[in-house]
């Protein structure tokens, strides 16, 4: 069951775009060792805007996704890479389809 989301936004930095791009391409590995994360998409929304949406079965896989390795590599590498801070929301899920799996 998923209950609960997580949308991130974070803006990169003049000439910053494909380091962007190569740290969220390398997070994914980080995140399949999260057993509580049961999606994780990383996404480019304009030339300079980029996100991470991910969802979970409780808040608890949530608060364990954001303490874990891609927040700290966020919070590392953020000043380098982000022309501001990451913009971080909750979500409540009403409904989902993932594959064998739907609520």
């Amino acid at each position: 069951m998923i209950e609960v989301a997580l949308s991130v936004i974070v803006q990169a930095k003049p000439g910053k775009e494909k380091d962007v791009a190569d740290f969220l391409r390398g997070a994914r590995s980080i995140v399949e060792q999260e057993q509580g994360t049961r999606a994780w998409f990383a996404l480019q929304l304009d030339e300079s805007t980029f996100g991470i949406f991910d969802v979970f079965p409780d808040d608890d896989a949530r608060r364990t996704h954001l303490s874990g390795g891609v927040g700290q590599a966020l919070a590392a590498q953020g000043e380098e890479l982000f022309s501001a801070e990451p913009s971080i929301q909750n979500i409540n899920v009403l409904a989902y389809k993932l594959p064998g799996e739907s609520g």
